[in-house]
């Protein structure tokens, strides 16, 4: 049983943006903070990833814990009205991306996943951004960062 009604719900769910999300705004800055410069949501590339560096051919995306379903995070809750309706929804966006994943590693391009739970502070959006930028150096094709990734002892 939803506690608000049908419009009030709609309501909510239309305000909750794809893109320029307060974490994904957060890295973005810290990256720039360190010299790298991007490009943003390139149409060009599969899955529109939020972040591209075509210098190194390195593509970011961050995900929502609860949208994507970032296994053992504790932002990845379950609704309990309609489970079937839920479970179809994020079975379609972690199908989704993995084959967005795989299309541009296949393309040649490396991929970097950075979870909301990493970045809730501006403290952690650096730690993450300095992460993203030894992979950036390294040979990795792809790169995966929650919050229990980032040591505080990096600092």
């Amino acid at each position: 049983m939803d506690i608000v009604d049908k419009a009030t719900r709609s309501r909510m769910m239309s305000n909750i943006r794809g893109r320029d999300t307060r974490p994904e705004v957060m890295l973005r800055k810290a990256l720039h903070r360190l010299g790298f410069r991007f490009r943003l949501h390139v149409k060009g590339l599969p899955g529109k990833p939020d972040i591209v560096l075509p210098k190194y051919r390195a593509s970011i995306f961050t995900h929502g814990c609860f949208w994507h379903r970032h296994h053992g995070c504790r932002l990845a809750t379950s609704p309990a009205t309609r489970a079937e309706f839920w479970n179809a929804k994020f079975t379609g966006n972690v199908e989704r991306d993995g084959r967005v994943r795989d299309a541009l590693n296949g393309a040649g391009w490396r991929v970097a996943t950075v979870w909301e739970c990493a970045l809730r502070k501006p403290q952690d959006a650096i730690l993450a951004a300095e992460v993203v930028a030894e992979w950036l150096s390294s040979e990795f094709a792809t790169l995966e960062i929650g919050s229990g990734d980032l040591n505080s002892d990096r600092a």
